[in-house]
């Protein structure tokens, strides 16, 4: 998915993976009972903070990357009928 938007700083765009909504012994989940997701795809990436001399500090994350994030990180947009989060670089743990 190709987005426009632009987010600053070292700040990211990440679309979440939603969790399955059947367990292995065939249990359907209801909405409610799902746990908010802590992994998603990168669509977007900041230009990066600026260091003491005002250069670009470069991201470590790149559009495309599959991240694990803090479970209650970032904030929660609806953008094209989709939920997406903006959150700092910081708040990935890991990419996958």
């Amino acid at each position: 998915m190709t987005i426009s938007m632009r987010p600053l700083g070292s700040r990211l765009v990440i679309e979440p993976i939603e969790q399955e909504e059947v367990t292995a012994g065939g249990i359907v989940l209801p909405e409610t009972a799902k746990e908010k997701p802590q992994k998603g795809t990168v669509l977007a990436v900041g230009p990066g903070d600026r260091d003491e001399d005002g250069k670009r500090i470069p991201m470590d994350v790149q559009v495309g990357d599959t991240v694990l994030f803090a479970k209650y990180s970032g904030t929660e947009i609806k953008y094209n009928g989709k939920k997406l989060l903006i959150m700092r670089e910081s708040d990935v743990l890991a990419i996958l």
